[in-house]
């Protein structure tokens, strides 16, 4: 019974508010044929293996120095559906998109297992991963959602992986970081992240939905290392460059 009233529930909301397509809004599916053909992947053996920006294989303008993460893999350039599909779940609610963008993730990782980090390792490896954790959202922004966007993403990505998920970061409300630049991100985002369990000798898969200058991603990086976890493997939704 329980099944059939949620097919009759999921009926109904269709009828008062129909399914679009988070890129053009046409009725019908969250990601339509055309907008799915036209999603902007990066190929991952032309991305850096540092920060995963497109085409930065040889000589890359998104990283000026080490990163805490031993690699960093990035599914989608940020053009065409790929912002809103991380907009949608993290803002309008559409929960349906998790398990959507956690595919594409995955998709990304797949590849990039073909083609080496600079250790000379594989970029991804699953059977060197432990764990899946995330960049959580702020106390405020759960709050006000009801729900962790990265969470629910992280979740459907170590379920598909056949791994454990790691809810090991807290973090703390940061300064808006439109406007800033790569250093005045890092410096407002720097002491925003705690590890709140035990993390020594992880190897964890750190996720995020959206990259830009890495300041988010590098900084939770640093506080897992900080407290002992394992070289930290970071992978993204969508990169900016």
């Amino acid at each position: 019974m329980a099944g059939f009233r949620k097919k009759l529930a999921d009926a109904a909301l269709e009828l008062i508010a129909p399914t679009r397509c988070v890129g053009c809004e046409m009725p019908g599916e969250l990601i339509c044929d055309e907008c799915r053909s036209e999603l902007p992947w990066i190929e991952q053996r032309r991305a850096c293996p540092v920060c995963g920006a497109a085409y930065g294989d040889l000589t890359c303008t998104g990283c000026e120095a080490d990163w805490e993460t031993r690699s960093m893999v990035c599914a989608l350039g940020f053009t065409g559906a790929a912002p809103r599909m991380a907009t949608c779940l993290k803002d309008y609610h559409e929960l349906r998109l998790a398990p959507v963008n956690a595919v594409a993730i995955l998709t990304a990782l797949e590849e990039a297992s073909f083609w080496p980090a600079l250790d000379g390792r594989p970029r991804f490896d699953a059977g060197a991963i432990d764990a899946v954790c995330f960049v959580p959202a702020t106390a405020e922004a759960y709050e006000r959602r009801g729900y962790d966007h990265m969470e629910l993403t992280a979740r459907e990505l170590a379920r598909m992986l056949g791994l454990p998920l790691a809810d090991v970061l807290a973090r703390e409300k940061a300064s808006d970081q439109r406007g800033l630049g790569r250093t005045g991100r890092a410096e407002n985002l720097a002491g925003t992240f705690r590890v709140v369990d035990n993390v020594a000798g992880l190897r964890l898969l750190l996720v995020d939905d959206v990259v830009t200058t890495g300041a988010t991603v590098r900084e939770a990086a640093r506080v897992l290392l900080a407290r002992g976890a394992e070289p930290v493997t970071a992978c993204s939704l969508v990169r900016v460059w």
